[in-house]
């Protein structure tokens, strides 16, 4: 079997290395080659890396937490141009059990307490499959952390303005709350963890990255035999 690990791209190295030790975690484990493609900023493609890998399938995980633009729309592009050989794709890592509880145990490890006001800050996107994708991530942590949380942008897009700046969000909230947790669902650092970092919050947790779950997760939609529908 060969498995293709596909992420945004960015250009922060960390975050580049990240979805590199993903890809080693995912080898370790199934015991197969695990390649290691982006959509977007930085090679190679999902095409790229696929070229003259013959004519055996090759599975595609998208190293993405939910199921916006890039899974949906860039990824079968990639996928579907000339010379690229027969291929599987998974579903994306979340929403999924795995996410939800990797959120918490981050946050847990950052220092959340009981009684703190908590965000979960998204990159954003302008897609409502996206939308609706971490509405429904939100809706069980809070169930989790037996708390309302609230959803919040790194990157707030003009076409989804019910969706604040997570800044904004910790400032609004910091007037009815003694402490503020956010909580990170990003995978990898990079601009918008730093953004995260820089929002005034008491506790920002860690990108959702290399977490044990999350490994899991990824390696288990590997092993999967039947195909889901982007």
């Amino acid at each position: 079997m060969t498995v293709l690990l596909v992420a945004h791209g960015t250009r922060n190295p960390h975050g580049v290395a990240l979805i590199g030790d993903l890809a080693a975690a995912m080898r370790d484990r199934l015991a197969e080659h695990v390649a290691v493609s982006f959509v977007d900023v930085l090679g190679p493609s999902p095409s790229e890396a696929l070229a003259g890998q013959g004519p055996d399938p090759v599975t595609v995980v998208p190293a993405f937490l939910g199921r916006g633009y890039h899974v949906r729309r860039d990824l079968p592009e990639y996928l579907g141009r000339r010379g690229v050989p027969p291929t599987r794709v998974t579903d994306s890592l979340g929403p999924s059990c795995e996410v939800i509880a990797a959120l918490a145990d981050r946050l847990h490890r950052a220092g959340r307490r009981a009684g703190d006001a908590v965000v979960l800050a998204a990159a954003g996107s302008s897609d409502p499959t996206s939308h609706q994708d971490v509405e429904s991530v939100a809706a069980a942590l809070a169930l989790v952390l037996g708390a309302p949380v609230e959803v919040a942008f790194a990157a707030p897009s003009a076409k989804a303005p019910q969706y604040p700046a997570v800044s904004d969000a910790v400032a609004r909230l910091r007037r009815r709350h003694a402490r503020v947790s956010v909580a990170s669902h990003l995978l990898a650092p990079g601009l918008f963890q730093t953004r995260l970092e820089h929002s005034g919050a008491d506790v920002v947790a860690a990108p959702l990255g290399l977490h044990p779950l999350i490994v899991e997760r990824a390696c288990a939609l590997a092993r999967c035999t039947v195909p889901v529908a982007g």
